[in-house]
């Protein structure tokens, strides 16, 4: 290349990054006028009332919906109490049309489906936004896998017994991090 190319190139390069931080500008407002999305919405995902995973506005409402797609803002763990019982859940944290909180047991096939996926991941790759599916065990009825998607390509992530989980979730936890520290 010479000088010239390189010249046009990097104008291009720089108009198109102008391009991307008022996209992810845009993404970032909140929706203005009236509507019924004020807030975070808290999914649970279990199988306990009989569908894939459910909301609380008082009593559990099942989500009809097979996926959620947005990008990847938070992976953490959480202490709470539970039936009077103290437990950890993970806590992932989807931004899309609207802040979505999802709660899952930390030591579940659901949560660990998520972590062994992200921590196969690169931060570049989280640039996309992501589609978690939740899917039913076969053979057991109370397990609940989670399918999850980068664009239109499933993350094939297995996991068994001797897996580190702490090495796993410190990568999950690496990438997502690094995704969200770009400067815009």
């Amino acid at each position: 290349m010479n000088p010239q190319e390189n010249a046009e190139l990097l104008a291009a390069l720089m108009r198109q990054e102008e391009l991307l931080k008022q996209l992810v500008a845009a993404i970032n407002k909140p929706k203005l006028g009236l509507h019924s999305e004020a807030g975070n919405c808290k999914i649970y995902c279990n199988r306990q009332h009989g569908g894939l995973w459910y909301t609380l506005n008082g009593e559990p409402s099942d989500v009809p919906q097979t996926a959620l797609t947005g990008y990847l803002k938070e992976l953490r763990f959480e202490n709470t109490e539970r039936r009077k019982k103290e437990t950890c859940k993970l806590l992932i944290t989807i931004q899309a049309d609207r802040t979505y909180i999802l709660e899952s047991g930390y030591d579940t096939h659901f949560s660990k489906c998520i972590l062994a996926a992200i921590a196969t991941l690169t931060p570049e790759q989280l640039y996309s936004p992501i589609t978690l599916q939740p899917t039913p065990g076969t053979t057991d009825e109370n397990v609940l896998f989670c399918r999850v998607w980068v664009e239109s390509e499933l993350v094939m992530a297995s996991y068994n017994e001797q897996t580190n989980w702490q090495e796993i979730w410190e990568q999950a936890l690496a990438v997502t991090k690094a995704a969200n520290e770009i400067a815009f």
